[in-house]
C-alpha cells in the first residue's frame, strides 16, 4: 500500500457511490464522511485547485497554513478557502469577521496577512479582547483606521455563517479540512498536510489528458 493511500482519500466520478471511508485514517485525523461533495470541484477554467476550511482558533489549521499557501503558490493553482468557526472557540467567530472586513473593504492581500499573523499569534489571544487589541495593533502596523464597529449591518457575520452552512452541509468533522479538488469532480481529502504535494501531483496527473472545462463566466475569485 503506497503512502499516498495511507494519507489521503480519492473519489472518482465512477468510484463515489462505493468509496466512503479512509485507507489508514486514524480516530485522531479520520477521514471525512462527506455528504454533499457538489462543492469539491475546482473554480471554472482551473483544472486542479485546494479546498480549505479553517478556524482562525485551532492549531492545526495555524500549522496547516503556511504550508498550504507556499504549496498553491509553487503550483500556481487556486486555493478556495470558508471559514469555519467551531462552536467551542472563544473568538473565532469574531476573527473571521475581522478577516472578512479587511478583504471585502481593504484589500484580500491584508487579509491573508492578518490570517497569517492572527495564526502565528494564537497563543497570545486568549479571549476577544486579547483579539480586540491584536487587532488594532495590526490595523496600526499597517497603516489602517480600525472601525469602531466592524460590522454595523452584520453581512459580514452573515457570509461567514454562510461559509460555516456549507460546511455543515459537505458534513465537516474537524479543521482543518483540506481537499485536492479537480474540474471534474474527481478530489481528494488531505488528512495530512505533509502529504499536500503528493496529492495535488496525482491529481494533476489524473487530469493531465483531460481540457480544462470551458469558461463560460468569470470564476469567482478564491478567498
Amino acid at each position: 500500500m503506497s503512502r499516498l493511500l495511507a494519507a489521503v482519500f480519492f473519489v472518482s466520478l465512477a468510484g463515489y457511490g462505493a468509496a466512503q471511508s479512509s485507507v489508514g485514517a486514524t480516530p485522531q485525523n479520520p477521514a471525512t464522511n462527506f455528504k454533499d461533495t457538489s462543492l469539491l470541484k475546482a473554480p471554472v477554467g482551473s483544472k486542479v485547485a485546494v479546498v480549505e476550511f479553517e478556524d482562525l482558533e485551532c492549531p492545526a489549521c495555524a500549522h496547516a497554513f503556511p504550508i498550504v499557501h507556499a504549496t498553491v503558490k509553487h503550483y500556481n493553482i487556486p486555493l478556495v478557502r470558508y471559514d469555519f468557526p467551531l462552536k467551542m472557540h472563544i473568538w473565532s467567530h469574531d476573527a473571521a469577521i475581522i478577516a472578512r472586513y479587511l478583504q471585502d473593504k481593504v484589500s484580500p492581500d491584508l487579509a491573508t496577512e492578518y490570517r497569517r499573523e492572527v495564526f502565528a499569534s494564537q497563543f497570545q489571544i486568549a479571549s476577544k479582547d486579547d483579539l480586540h487589541n491584536f487587532t488594532q495593533k495590526f490595523f496600526t502596523a499597517n497603516g489602517k483606521q480600525m472601525p469602531f464597529v466592524m460590522d454595523p449591518t452584520g453581512q459580514l457575520a452573515r457570509e461567514v455563517d454562510a461559509e460555516y452552512a456549507l460546511g455543515e452541509k459537505l458534513g465537516l468533522g474537524h479543521t482543518p479540512t483540506i481537499v485536492v479538488v479537480t474540474d471534474h469532480k474527481g478530489w481528494i481529502e488531505v488528512l495530512d498536510v505533509s502529504q499536500l504535494t503528493t496529492a495535488i501531483d496525482t491529481a494533476i496527473g489524473a487530469t493531465a489528458n483531460e481540457p480544462a472545462a470551458p469558461v463560460h463566466h468569470t470564476a469567482a475569485a478564491a478567498h
